[in-house]
């Protein structure tokens, strides 16, 4: 009951001074009144209004529980109320009549109806107790109070960061599990279910050609070339290892061709049959051997380059330093020796004299002229990578290339390689490659000089057919210690090394060879007898002279005669042998 309507129940009653009376007084002053009154008029009148009382007093009730949730809610500690414990036998007055009550059904009520009411004062004097008299006690229980809502809200938080954690996990599974189809982005990520794709009846089957890129999670057919490109075609890992593919692999195949208006979802085609492998049937490439475990020899076929008399650069690398199938050759060049003229004399020689040797000129970060003026001159296939595109294009594709040579080789192909420049090559990885934490001298990382030896490595003569020859150019007195140090971990890899002279260049003298460091390890294996002593007796000869004049002398008796074989006799004829 509100206090108004309290004072006027007391002035009905009779009580004296009820009109200044607190809630708490007043109300132990009506319950002492009515416990002890008789049964009158005034206690039927004011029944139906006890009867609303515990309407009224539970909305009172209930509005400052409402103000403590807000609070709690807006991040503020209500202050702490102390226990309520049932005290309404202990306030009772000692002297309080209790065996003249009325009996009968009425009396009962009015007793019930009492002890209500005493309970509702016990609990309003108790809280005006709590806000008056006991402020200082409500002071001290607030930590208490406060240290269980924080125990109370870590808990709330722990169980919110737990089911926050199962929410992010089920997101995560599901954003993973979505990846999974999404198109390829380029990353490391798999881009593509492993699942082989699956054609309709009524699908429209379009032929594909190219390459195969195997990279980390997922495989590609490189169409255009060896450089990826957006007409790729993707190849998933199951097909890949269904019929054993390989990277460098010659993929013919075909792929879905999209209807008319249809929304691809992929970014790449995905290849849905392989036709051939490397021009054979794909059943037979689970069967070759792996370029890894195949014997590497000694060069014992010689590649002859000499084809015209008056190409003399061929002519000089057959008298200097010949070449086998299966050579690792270096070819050490100045800045403006001509090493560019020196590759494309090889490669023309090759096509001309070898046309069973698959030609690949592999050019890094060069100047693009270059790349054109050797695709029309050269007679074979030239995979080229300028100097305007990112390191990691450089390594791709001359790792894509010499992929593509060992394929060959397990075939049984001879296959020669020119790569224009090693040194280049290097230069790519140091950029590219992550780094190790070791660098070497000139900012050369330790990490960056396997993947080019890996590369020039390869070169090697086969046992029982195949062979894999490599001719590298390096470049030497750049004035860049990075250079140096590149050189120096390729000088000893070699077996056989031909170094240009940029002296004799600047003088205009073509080829500039210098033939006193230039030859070839066993290069018993690659002539005669008759061959391999006159080649010495002249050795010896050009030795006695600096390496002008012995490129001088060289060059001049080389245009006297038509042919090689013809300059040797004359040599056998007037120079010394070796046992005069």
């Amino acid at each position: 009951m509100l206090l108004p309507e309290l004072k006027a129940l007391g002035a009905q009653l009779g009580i004296a001074g009820s009109s200044g009376m607190r809630k708490g007084d007043l109300l132990n002053a009506i319950s002492a009144m009515q416990a002890g009154a008789p049964a009158g008029p005034a206690a039927g009148q004011s029944s139906p209004r006890r009867e609303r009382a515990p309407r009224r007093d539970a909305a009172e009730t209930a509005a400052p529980a409402a103000t403590t949730t807000a609070a709690a809610s807006a991040g503020e500690l209500p202050p702490a109320s102390p226990p309520r414990t049932d005290t309404s036998r202990a306030d009772q007055p000692s002297d309080q009549p209790r065996g003249d009550q009325p009996r009968g059904d009425q009396a009962g009520t009015r007793t019930d109806e009492a002890r209500s009411d005493r309970n509702r004062s016990n609990q309003n004097r108790g809280e005006n107790q709590n806000r008056s008299d006991n402020s200082a006690g409500s002071e001290s229980s607030r930590p208490d109070q406060a240290r269980y809502d924080g125990n109370r809200d870590g808990g709330s938080r722990e169980d919110d960061d737990e089911r926050g954690g199962r929410r992010r996990r089920r997101r995560s599974r599901d954003r993973f599990r979505d990846r999974r189809d999404r198109p390829a982005t380029g990353s490391g990520t798999r881009p593509y279910n492993d699942a082989e794709p699956e054609v309709g009846d009524d699908e429209v089957l379009q032929p594909v050609a190219g390459i195969l890129d195997v990279l980390d999670n997922y495989a590609f057919v490189r169409t255009s070339g060896y450089l990826p490109a957006s007409n790729d075609v993707y190849v998933s890992l199951s097909m890949v290892k269904r019929y054993g593919l390989r990277k460098g692999d010659a993929i013919t195949g075909a792929i879905r061709q999209p209807r008319e208006g249809e929304q691809r979802r992929e970014k790449f085609n995905p290849l849905v049959r392989i036709d051939t492998v490397n021009a054979a049937d794909p059943d037979q490439a689970r069967h070759r051997p792996e370029f890894g475990k195949l014997t590497p020899l000694y060069p014992q076929s010689r590649l002859r380059l000499e084809t015209e008399p008056g190409n003399l650069t061929t002519r000089v690398i057959d008298m200097v330093a010949p070449i086998g199938k299966g050579q690792r050759g270096l070819i050490v060049s100045p800045p403006k020796a001509g090493k560019t003229m020196v590759l494309q004399a090889i490669a023309n020689a090759i096509t001309r004299n070898n046309p069973e040797c698959h030609l690949m000129v592999v050019l890094v970060d060069e100047r693009p002229e270059e790349v054109t003026d050797m695709q029309r001159s050269v007679k074979g296939e030239v995979i080229a990578s300028t100097f305007d595109r990112p390191a990691e294009d450089h390594t791709s594709v001359a790792e894509l290339a010499i992929e593509r040579a060992k394929r060959l080789v397990e075939l049984g192909h001879d296959v020669v390689v020119l790569l224009d420049s090693m040194t280049r090559l290097g230069r790519a990885y140091n950029l590219a490659a992550p780094a190790s934490g070791r660098i070497l001298s000139g900012g050369v990382d330790s990490a960056a000089l396997y993947p080019p030896k890996k590369f020039f490595g390869a070169a090697r003569n086969i046992e029982n057919g195949g062979s894999l020859t490599i001719l590298a150019t390096a470049l030497v007195e750049t004035g860049s210690r990075m250079d140096e140090v590149i050189f120096e971990e390729f000088k000893g890899t070699g077996n056989m090394e031909l170094k240009l002279d940029r002296r004799l260049a600047d003088k205009r003298i073509f080829p500039a060879v210098d033939v006193d460091p230039s030859g070839t390890r066993k290069e018993e294996l690659l002539m005669s007898s008759e061959e391999l002593k006159i080649v010495w007796t002249l050795r010896r000869v050009l030795h006695a002279l600096d390496s002008q004049q012995a490129i001088e002398l060289l060059l001049t008796r080389l245009r006297d005669t038509k042919s090689n074989y013809e300059f040797l006799l004359q040599v056998q004829k007037t120079a010394p042998t070796a046992g005069d």
